[in-house]
């Protein structure tokens, strides 16, 4: 089983370089199943049903949210309908939830969708690890063979300590959020595969998807332009996890970047 995952997408430059670099990837490693993080797929952040419809068009299994999933009022009655299309758990909400089951043939793959709380107090996040913990009895109870899990946090710490707090419990577990890939892809101790984040798909040359001169001004002078969203050259950058048909846990971890 292998199992591809894509760090926040962004805009729609970043949703165009979905639709043009996940069928290769998907092609060139036999991937079983995909999930990308769409929280910031719509214009100016948030999710729309049409940056959705992009990025299952790309080949998305599961479509894995964040802080800024709530932003966009037009996609709340999608969250309610399409049950792969999640946003994180432990953030209550009328709309949606944060855990798919999808059944794939001969096993079936939990999606758990969970937001850190470090430095991300404005979301109204409650305990991520109290919330893993039910969520994945629940996978387990519903026969899921696989189990993965989309950290959306800020904390380097905070994602670290999950990763260990489900190791053995879970396939994988990956971060989002920081929109900077990291270069720590590994299997833990017990089997578990990880990665603190999966960084960005969109434009390069930008602070995190945002006009670089903006974000530079901002900082030096205390500027409060507008967050424009840059244009340019996409890259694509996420995870890959060959997972283990018998026991469920990760065989290897592979970082992707992809321009």
């Amino acid at each position: 089983m292998r199992v591809l995952c894509v760090g926040d997408v962004c805009a729609h430059v970043g949703c165009e370089a979905a639709l043009r670099i996940i069928p290769a990837l998907k092609s060139e490693y036999g991937i079983d199943f995909t999930v990308v993080n769409g929280e910031n797929s719509a214009y100016g952040n948030g999710i729309t049903p049409e940056s959705a419809d992009m990025l299952f068009a790309a080949g998305a299994d599961v479509i894995t949210g964040g802080n800024h999933s709530f932003r966009r009022k037009e996609i709340y009655e999608t969250l309610d309908s399409n049950p792969c299309l999640l946003r994180p758990d432990n953030i209550k909400s009328e709309y949606g939830g944060g855990y798919a089951l999808c059944d794939i043939g001969k096993y079936s793959v939990a999606v758990i969708n969970l937001s850190g709380q470090v430095y991300l107090e404005k979301s109204g996040a409650s305990n991520a690890f109290s919330a893993a913990e039910n969520l994945v009895a629940r996978a387990k109870s519903d026969g899921a063979r696989f189990i993965l899990i989309d950290f959306h946090a800020e904390a380097t710490s905070e994602k670290r300590a999950m990763g260990f707090f489900l190791d053995g419990k879970v396939s994988a577990v990956f971060g989002t959020h920081t929109h900077v890939q990291t270069a720590d892809e590994q299997i833990l101790p017990l089997g578990t595969g990880y990665i603190t984040d999966l960084g960005m798909t969109g434009v390069i040359d930008s602070v995190l998807g945002v006009k670089k001169e903006i974000i530079v001004n901002r900082m030096k002078s205390g500027g409060s332009e507008k967050f424009l969203q840059a244009d340019g050259k996409c890259m694509l950058c996420g995870c890959i996890f060959e997972l283990d048909d018998t026991t469920g846990l990760a065989k290897s971890v592979k970082r992707i970047y992809r321009e």
